[in-house]
């Protein structure tokens, strides 16, 4: 296995973690109807600054997933669940310094949105 390195690496593992959220029992439904042409872009994008440090994601996560809460509550247990399935898709996949970050960014904008949420 190999780091998180390149935008080709981003772009399998948001493809290879969104194959299971939109499949998963328990939080598949937030993302019944999404538009994966258009979001999952974003989140290669948003991916890409992160761990690569290229630019260009501009969206603010918390207040789409405020107003996506709106909706559709979320429990802790989705939250639980999505960093589940994100850390797996990491550990299956990739092994090193950028897949490590990636897996404490996701611990910590999951805990920071929870908490923005109120709960």
């Amino acid at each position: 296995m190999k780091d998180i390195t390149s935008p080709e690496d981003v772009r399998q593992l948001v493809e290879l973690f969104y194959i299971r959220l939109t499949s998963d029992p328990l939080i598949a439904h937030f993302f019944a109807g999404l538009d994966l042409a258009h979001h999952l872009p974003r989140i290669r994008a948003f991916w890409e600054m992160a761990l690569l440090g290229v630019p260009g994601y501009t969206t603010n996560v918390t207040e789409v997933h405020l107003a996506l809460n709106k909706r559709i509550p979320m429990k802790k247990e989705h939250f639980d669940r999505w960093l589940e399935l994100f850390r797996a898709t990491i550990d299956e996949h990739f092994v090193g310094p950028n897949a490590d970050e990636a897996k404490m960014r996701a611990a910590s904008i999951a805990a920071v949105i929870f908490h923005k949420l109120g709960r």
